[in-house]
């Protein structure tokens, strides 16, 4: 099966953010997701260019253009979200992102009226039903088909630095599940969910596609969720490991990692270098650890078993990215980094919140609220 690449000029970046819709009375989860679409998109002829359905009513998604620096996109990214906040709050609804939402029962639930995610829920049940989860998917620019492989690969060692800084799923119905990430685990569940298999080179992976779509595991490529996959028709790596992220500076900062790595590796195809690939067993343990542990893990090094501070390998990532940000721009956002690690990511954050009200998660949904409204980690 031969399947295109539409290959990027450069490392070109795209974002979608995965919003809850909370009622403002109970901050519960609330199905109004298609009159605000019908609103928002009004104005564009019916269908507004960058604000979506997901699986569920309770979710609008916000999508960037292509965009080629990190602050752009993040300004198309703050007047799509304006546009829905104005149109939530008439109905008394506001928005928030995490992973999961503290409280809310899947099982309430209501599926979005598009056939594909009724197609989905039909073929997956239980699974699917379950799928109450927010994420934040990046996507960056590769320059060719040969490169994608190689660059998928060598992301996986950075699996567990992306998880444990968007960390923020630790309730779920109401419990404290003791995850620093729960989504990540609840995802896993689909069958082409996860990590992705290390694949050699392009033909490699139209091989395994032309097997899933031949034996009618998937109709299409989108039908594959991994945590990293390259996205063929947008000509891109799509980084989908990040858990539903709080503020528009720490999108940024996820956003901003992603970037350079990509153009850092692409760099180094390009005088020869062959791109590490980490052995799948560590990249599975860690991307455990990060979701049990998330900034508290110790991550395996190498075969010996030797480990190391997830925080000390984060900080010293980040060392080595600070030249690749200054020259794409985003040196502001990688810096975001520090803040999170001073105070916590997400996980920690809601948790503070939840002991200083004696457990009580309603304190946990405001606080979310108002970090989403003020764009930065509080």
């Amino acid at each position: 099966m031969n399947i295109d690449f539409n290959a990027s000029a450069g490392t070109s970046l795209g974002i979608e953010w995965e919003l809850q819709l909370v009622d403002a009375k109970t901050g519960e989860l609330a199905s109004q997701a298609s009159p605000i679409l019908e609103e928002v998109g009004a104005a564009y002829g019916g269908e507004h260019p960058k604000a979506k359905h997901e699986l569920f009513e309770s979710c609008v998604e916000v999508i960037t253009g292509v965009c080629t620096r990190v602050d752009e996109a993040l300004a198309d990214l703050h007047r799509t979200v304006e546009e829905v906040r104005s149109a939530a709050d008439a109905r008394g609804l506001e928005l928030m992102c995490s992973g999961t939402h503290p409280t809310t029962d899947w099982t309430a639930q209501v599926v979005s009226p598009l056939p594909r995610y009724a197609s989905l829920v039909e073929s997956m049940q239980w699974t699917a039903r379950r799928m109450q989860i927010f994420g934040v998917h990046v996507h960056v620019g590769v320059r060719s088909a040969q490169k994608v492989m190689p660059i998928v690969n060598a992301l996986t060692g950075y699996v567990p630095h992306l998880l444990a800084l968007s960390a923020s799923s630790p309730y779920w119905v109401g419990v404290d599940t003791g995850l620093a990430s729960t989504r990540s685990k609840i995802f896993e569940c689909l069958p082409t969910a996860g990590l992705p298999y290390q694949l050699r080179d392009w033909g490699a992976f139209e091989t395994f596609m032309e097997t899933l779509i031949v034996s009618g595991t998937i109709a299409s490529v989108r039908e594959v969720w991994w945590d990293l996959r390259p996205h063929p028709d947008f000509g891109t790596v799509e980084f989908r490991i990040c858990d539903g992220i709080p503020t528009l500076a720490e999108v940024g900062m996820v956003a901003a990692i992603s970037q350079c790595l990509v153009e850092r590796f692409d760099a180094q195809l390009d005088r020869g270098y062959t791109l590490p690939v980490p052995h799948e067993w560590v990249v599975r343990e860690n991307k455990w650890r990060a979701a049990r542990y998330g900034l508290a893990a110790e991550v395996i090094t190498d075969e010996q078993g030797h480990t190391r501070s997830l925080r000390q390998e984060i900080e010293e990532l980040c060392a080595e990215l600070r030249p690749v940000a200054d020259r794409l721009g985003c040196a502001e956002q990688l810096g975001v980094v520090d803040l999170v690690l001073a105070k916590g990511a997400s996980y920690d954050r809601q948790r503070a919140v939840a002991a200083a009200h004696d457990g009580d998660l309603r304190p946990v949904v405001a606080a979310l609220v108002e970090e989403f409204a003020a764009g930065v980690p509080a």
